[in-house]
């Protein structure tokens, strides 16, 4: 490795084939960074031009894990592991059927979650420079909304896990930061039928988070109007959130990546 090619930032990102993650994969890109991109679409991943490329499921943690050693092992580590893969679909308790979609959101948005971290913090213990572990959670994982009760829990526990996480990181100098996007631009969002307050276009969220990225920041909510409305659910009480929400549209039932 060069000395000049040792001084790009170094990003691994996985769900980088579409929607938030290909945003952020186009972002570092435009600012030279050297990538390491994962998805499930090679052709998606391989747009971005010279970067590592790894066709991976991220609920293969084998696969992941052997993804980030290459990565690592040809770049001496990594400066930002963005955990983007996530899935969406509309769920409810009732059905049997849905208990299969449960499972799937949770091994996708949660512990593909932790299996993307996993691999790169002992190498990031002993790096200098800045050492970023982002986490996509939600504006969805602040309160529960009905038909939603996987994708809300799954983003809750995001939000939870990564928390717990920049606890444990904060002595080793690598900040833990948790990004919850409200409604943005996405093939996910483009499914539901509902209207979608502060519509954001997935480039101008994928700018705003890598500001925030930059800066360490611990949890940011983007868009910022979307940050007023999440403080406010967060401090409503049940009866009165119960009321407001209990005809609120639900979610498709079928699942967007």
């Amino acid at each position: 490795m060069t000395a000049a090619r040792s001084r790009r930032l170094r990003v691994f990102i996985t769900g980088a084939s579409s929607g938030i993650g290909a945003a952020l994969a186009r972002e570092y890109a435009a600012r030279g960074a050297v990538l390491g991109l994962l998805g499930r679409r090679p052709e998606a991943l391989h747009a971005f031009g010279d970067h590592h490329i790894y066709t991976v499921d991220v609920t293969d943690h084998a696969a992941l894990a052997a993804a980030a050693a290459d990565f690592i092992a040809r770049e001496g580590g990594a400066d930002v592991v963005i955990a983007s893969a996530g899935v969406s679909a509309g769920t409810l308790t009732e059905r049997p059927d849905d208990l299969a979609d449960f499972a799937r959101i949770f091994a996708i948005n949660v512990t593909a979650t932790v299996a993307t971290f996993a691999p790169f913090i002992e190498t990031m213990k002993g790096g200098t420079g800045p050492r970023r572990l982002v986490a996509i959670g939600s504006v969805a994982g602040i309160r529960g909304m009905k038909g939603a009760g996987a994708y809300c829990a799954s983003k809750s526990a995001v939000h939870t896990y990564a928390e717990s996480l920049r606890l444990e990181l904060q002595p080793h100098g690598i900040r833990v930061v948790t990004i919850a996007p409200g409604y943005i631009d996405t093939p996910m969002t483009r499914q539901n039928r509902f209207p979608m307050p502060f519509l954001m276009p997935v480039d101008r969220f994928a700018a705003a988070a890598a500001r925030a990225i930059d800066a360490g920041t611990s949890y940011r909510v983007i868009p910022w109007p979307m940050g007023v409305v999440a403080k406010i659910l967060r401090l409503l009480p049940n009866v009165l959130f119960d009321a407001l929400f209990a005809h609120a549209p639900t979610k498709s039932g079928k699942a967007a990546p």
